[in-house]
């Protein structure tokens, strides 16, 4: 009980500091949205049907036309999905697209045992998932993974339908050997992906009142999510997948799906953060910068490179590649915090202050992978109407679709892109320097910010460059 009062009054001061408790607005307690989101069957039903979907693409995939243009899989993974996941789904709802994802399905109904889902005896070995391999240091493996063979993966349909595959088969593994979402939570691209810029969106599931959850022992709860989170305890949104379950198991309606501000769980230098996070957001960094550099920028000797696979240039981009992810970004990184150790006068080691600054990357990192489907996806939308109008390839023509014009979206993107990069600067600098203040000790904190502000704007003008010209 003392450690929950004490969590409790932490939480609250900060509350009070930032003035945010008052600008949440609970969805939950509106009358007509409550019944949709206390049933499982809204969500069932749309999880069912992007399953179902899954599969169509996996198939086509396998079965549709090599060219990638032309196939199915490739349009609607890497042109719909894509875009609306970073432009929509991130930004807008954070984990939200992990609430409808159906990789996790056909394991988590093998696990329960049932298709709802709700408070069922596990089924399988309900191991828990090894100490030494939690954080997000697999999930930084697997985006880097993909990244090696992201030019096959984005054009060719057979490869995306396979790791699509590779991905349910995972899940479906771990579901039975593991508790809970455990793929998701420490293996899925995806999930990691998400996860880290989920603190940026302007959503929440949090307690309304700790001392209601003191009192309960039962924790029905943390029994009832499938990501083994306990709501009290939850310092932010990076682990919540919105599913609700803890919202339909407390007893007490003491749980409230919120809107906030934006950023509102970035900036506080005293919540604890792991290595692996940092780690992450770097990695989210540097894959940004090698997709912008292949996909659209003019080298087309490294675009060359990183599709002939297994040769002696790809070699080459793919050292290029992780010399960028594993050395270069976070060297330069650490003796950025070095230097705000030194400016700030901060008693703490390097690796804490290291994981503490690379808060300011969050925002940096989502406005850059957001400026980046822009020159990607936009000059290929007309493709998504193509698919619509014949998504078997077989030579329909469903009218109105395939003549839509979408050459405006070209003529704006540049002025886009620019925009989102220099509006996630602006973020990322405001954040650098809220994060100095409340580390210096008699001390500047614009100059503490210094070196961190620095890394941003050196990293947003090399893309800026990349994408803008």
């Amino acid at each position: 009980m003392k450690g929950v009062a004490e969590f409790d009054l932490a939480m609250r001061s900060a509350d009070a500091r930032r003035g945010w408790r008052a600008r949440r607005f609970d969805l939950a307690a509106l009358p007509w949205l409550r019944p949709f989101i206390e049933s499982r069957w809204p969500l069932f039903v749309t999880r069912s049907l992007a399953l179902a979907g899954l599969v169509f693409t996996i198939l086509a995939g396998l079965l549709g036309p090599r060219v990638g243009s032309h196939n199915f899989a490739i349009i609607l993974v890497w042109i719909a999905w894509w875009t609306a996941l970073k432009l929509v789904f991130i930004p807008l709802g954070g984990r939200s697209w992990c609430s409808v994802c159906p990789l996790p399905m056909p394991g988590e109904w093998l696990q329960q045992g049932n298709l709802l889902g709700g408070l069922q005896k596990p089924h399988g070995l309900g191991l828990r998932w090894p100490k030494k391999l939690r954080g997000a240091w697999l999930q930084s493996g697997a985006f880097l993974l993909i990244g090696l063979f992201s030019a096959v993966t984005l054009t060719d349909g057979r490869v995306t339908a396979w790791v699509l595959l590779a991905l349910i088969l995972a899940s479906v593994g771990l579901s039975l050997v593991f508790e809970r979402r455990a793929f998701c939570r420490y293996v899925c691209p995806i999930g990691g992906f998400t996860g880290p810029y989920a603190r940026f969106a302007p959503v929440e599931v949090r307690v309304k009142s700790s001392s209601v959850c003191a009192a309960h022992s039962e924790k029905t709860c943390y029994q009832a999510c499938p990501w083994g989170q306990y709501p009290l305890a939850m310092r932010d949104s990076a682990q919540c997948g919105l599913c609700m379950e803890c919202l339909r198991a407390c007893p007490s309606d003491n749980i409230a799906l919120s809107l906030r501000p934006f950023g509102s769980d970035l900036g506080a230098a005293h919540q604890p953060r792991g290595l692996d996070e940092a780690f992450l957001a770097l990695v989210m960094l540097g894959s940004a910068l090698a997709f912008s550099a292949v996909f659209t920028g003019p080298w087309g000797w490294l675009k060359s490179a990183a599709y002939q696979v297994g040769s002696l240039p790809w070699l080459g981009y793919s050292a290029g590649f992780l010399a960028l992810n594993l050395l270069l970004l976070p060297g330069l990184f650490a003796a950025a915090a070095w230097l705000h150790r030194r400016l700030s006068g901060s008693p703490a080691q390097l690796g804490k202050i290291f994981a503490q600054q690379a808060q300011a990357l969050y925002p940096l990192g989502l406005f850059t992978w957001m400026a980046f489907t822009v020159s990607f996806a936009f000059p290929k939308f007309y493709l998504v109407a193509e698919m619509l109008a014949d998504p078997l390839g077989l030579g329909w023509e469903l009218p109105g679709l395939a003549a839509l014009d979408f050459g405006w979206l070209q003529q704006v993107g540049p002025g886009l892109q620019a925009a989102i990069l220099l509006a996630g600067l602006a973020i990322s600098l405001r954040l650098a320097r809220q994060l100095a203040q409340a580390s210096v000790t008699n001390r500047s904190p614009v100059l503490a910010a210094l070196p961190v502000s620095l890394f941003c704007v050196v990293y947003t003008g090399w893309v800026l460059w990349m994408l803008v010209g």
